[in-house]
């Protein structure tokens, strides 16, 4: 049952019944575009093991990279907090911001002007056509809710933000947030 539509914006929350595919299990989306194209989002509780200057080697910094879903994962994107930084920056909504100049994300870092917890680099990002989302939504892949967190989703620490959701949602959800991730290991 689809409750709410997506919108840029809103969160994605992984249905427990997604169990295998590494990209979506336990996944926490937010949605950065959604419109009559496709829809696009970053997968906001996937830590990779690399930081920044693994990536970029002339950026000396330990910011977190994060899986942001299985599309174009040789680039790398970024949303933040701080558009008064950041030029041509796109809203997303709630003061979170999707890209923007990097050339001056890399002064702000290099200065120390910026930090974790106002801006969050993904590797790729999750990307739906025009009606690949829906049909997911159908098939109850996703529960769709509003970010109550606002722009500081960019700092909600990543380890229990699935298994909080579950809580929030309550009902037949309450059981999944203390399931083990890998069911086997019961």
């Amino acid at each position: 049952m689809i409750s709410l539509q997506p919108a840029k914006g809103h969160l994605l929350i992984a249905e427990p019944s997604i169990i295998g595919d590494v990209s979506f299990n336990r996944s926490v989306v937010l949605l950065a575009d959604h419109g009559n194209q496709g829809s696009i989002g970053f997968i906001m509780n996937k830590p990779l093991d690399y930081i920044l200057s693994d990536l970029v080697p002339e950026i000396e910094s330990e910011f977190k990279i994060y899986n942001g879903g299985p599309v174009e994962q040789d680039n790398l994107y970024f949303i933040h907090k701080v558009p008064n930084l950041i030029p041509n920056s796109v809203e997303i909504s709630c003061g979170i911001y999707w890209g923007g100049d990097f050339s001056i994300v890399s002064e702000l870092i290099a200065e120390g002007n910026i930090t974790p917890n106002e801006i969050r680099f993904f590797l790729g990002y999750s990307g739906w056509d025009a009606t690949q989302l829906n049909q997911e939504l159908e098939a109850n892949s996703w529960v769709i809710v509003e970010n109550t967190y606002k722009k500081n989703i960019i700092s909600k620490e990543y380890n229990s933000f699935w298994k909080e959701k579950m809580i929030e949602l309550g009902g037949d959800y309450l059981i999944w947030s203390n399931a083990p991730e890998n069911p086997s290991y019961n």
